[in-house]
């Protein structure tokens, strides 16, 4: 596995998942576990290693599935992706067949975790601040994610707060999906990470200020 600097992933690494999709048994892993390791693992240990010096220590995904609880039985992830934990939530860069996101925040905090946080959203002050850091943010291309936000109000909210529509959320993240071209297979890739990164700084910043 490369420990150099960040060049992109290669072809091969993309094509090891579309491979993968068609093959996902632990027979076909292991009969091409090197390639995973040198060229989707690999480069991924090399971006967030050229990265931690700005933005801090990383964890990288396993490659398997927890399938406990799961209809879908096939054993392995046809993504990778990476973390950075820090104060107020952290950064997130996942790579798949289709593209790579990019992006970062609070995603399922705890309820007392969640109860800060609407109580910051909700107050004239904090709140306001927040408006205007997620304006910045979407102007870089960055969406929250939404999915799995609450139908009503959050108990103790009034569905008439200016602000209902981040009181519903269920998470404080958010990020771009780039779709793939050939600067995946370039250094420029790392430009797009740390673009999307320090996009959401303001935000992972706002957290740690206000709750």
């Amino acid at each position: 596995m490369t420990t150099e600097s960040f060049r992109g992933w290669p072809a091969a690494g993309l094509e090891w998942f579309d491979e993968l999709e068609m093959n996902n048994s632990k027979e076909w892993f292991h009969a091409n576990k090197a390639t995973y390791d040198h060229d989707v693992k690999g480069p991924m240990v090399a971006l967030l290693t050229d990265l931690a010096d700005e933005f801090g220590d990383w964890s990288i995904s396993r490659p398997n599935r927890d399938t406990r609880f799961s209809a879908d039985k096939t054993p392995y992830k046809t993504q990778i992706y990476g973390r950075i934990h820090r104060p107020g939530g952290g950064y997130y860069v996942r790579l798949h067949p289709d593209g790579l996101f990019v992006g970062g925040g609070v995603y399922a905090p705890d309820r007392d975790a969640m109860a800060r946080l609407r109580a910051a959203i909700a107050d004239d002050a904090t709140g306001a601040d927040l408006d205007r850091r997620l304006a910045a943010f979407g102007a870089t291309g960055a969406e929250l994610i939404l999915d799995g936000g609450l139908k009503t109000a959050p108990r103790g909210y009034s569905v008439d707060h200016p602000r209902i529509d981040l009181l519903r959320l269920q998470h404080l993240a958010g990020g771009v999906e780039h779709r793939l071209g050939r600067w995946i297979h370039t250094a420029k890739a790392k430009d797009r990470v740390i673009d999307g990164w320090r996009a959401v700084t303001p935000l992972l910043d706002w957290v740690v200020e206000s709750t």
